[in-house]
């Protein structure tokens, strides 16, 4: 069986920016009271008009230009998204058409902060084994319609944005660029953070989710390391769920990547679910900050408590 790697990746993000400061003139809350329980000033906001979908579609139109790959010749979709509206057609499936793609399979995962990382996981494996020759993979979130903007322990959190990333077969002979991924959940603190409800909304036990990921998630991702025949050490960048500044930081340290750019794009995006590891690994890659073929741990955590993470190798 053929290894995967990463092609190309590309990122989407409405135009609209949601300030601390436009946040303060519609609850109690201010810049300082934010930045220093999450860090995050600014996030981007999509409109009425911007459904998931749209967010997805734009997301994977620049990774397919990036990988140089026309939409027909991709053979599977995977879109990662705990926010679709519908239950038919599924995301994957609107991506395909508004895309113009001919027949690809098509598929959403809901495995919410760290779905894209399980998407990633699972197109992996369908081009090891032959099912699938080329993947897209897009991780898409639209919080502010699933977010009660009267309470200011989480509205202060989300935004809305896209990631994607071309997977193809590595080729007879060539390295892996995609380790093997180290998953699992903790079902019984599944409720600790939520989308229920009609309307569905966003609720989370935030200390109990800090206490989680801070103490048991660096052990976690050592070992995704260790599938990838790495240490901690050999890391070029790590792109943890940007779900807070406050657990980011610190879970970087306690996995020991000591030579890794850190990913913060939670800072200038808020939460933004599965699609924060896609945007922000898209913008290291944009900016320079890592090389075609550096070692990048991926780790997504958050809902169900569920966590999943692989090295790849840079596009």
């Amino acid at each position: 069986m053929s290894g995967s790697r990463i092609t190309a990746v590309g990122h989407y993000q409405p135009a609209r920016v949601l300030t601390n400061e436009d946040l303060a003139g519609m609850i109690d809350t201010s810049d300082a009271w934010i930045t220093s329980r999450v860090g995050i000033r600014t996030r981007h906001i999509a409109g009425p008009d911007e459904p998931v979908d749209e967010l997805a579609a734009h997301a994977a139109a620049k990774a397919l230009a990036a990988a140089g790959r026309t939409p027909d010749e991709i053979d599977l979709v995977l879109v990662a998204t705990s926010t679709a509206t519908d239950r038919s057609p599924n995301m994957a499936a609107r991506v395909a058409a508004r895309l113009g793609m001919p027949g690809p399979a098509v598929m959403d995962i809901n495995v919410v902060c760290a779905g894209f990382t399980h998407a990633l996981a699972t197109a992996d494996h369908a081009v090891r084994a032959g099912g699938a020759h080329r993947v897209l993979v897009v991780g898409a979130d639209k919080m502010s319609d699933v977010t009660d903007w009267t309470d200011r322990t989480t509205c202060v959190l989300v935004g809305d944005g896209a990631g994607a990333a071309v997977v193809e077969a590595a080729g007879p002979g060539a390295a892996d660029g995609i380790g093997p991924v180290l998953w699992g959940s903790v079902p019984e603190m599944g409720n600790a953070v939520r989308i229920e409800g009609t309307p569905p909304r966003f609720a989370q036990e935030g200390q109990s989710v800090y206490r989680w990921a801070t103490t048991r998630l660096p052990e976690f991702a050592r070992r995704a390391c260790e599938k990838a025949g790495l240490a901690p050490e050999d890391l070029a960048a790590v792109v943890l769920h940007q779900a807070n500044l406050r657990i980011v930081e610190p879970l970087a340290r306690r996995i020991g990547a000591v030579n890794a750019v850190v990913a913060r794009d939670v800072v200038d995006s808020g939460n933004t679910s599965a699609a924060s590891i896609p945007l922000a690994f898209s913008k290291l890659v944009e900016q320079g900050a890592v090389s075609s073929g550096d070692p990048v741990l991926l780790f997504g955590f958050g809902g169900n408590l569920s966590y999943a993470g692989q090295v790849v190798r840079c596009p």
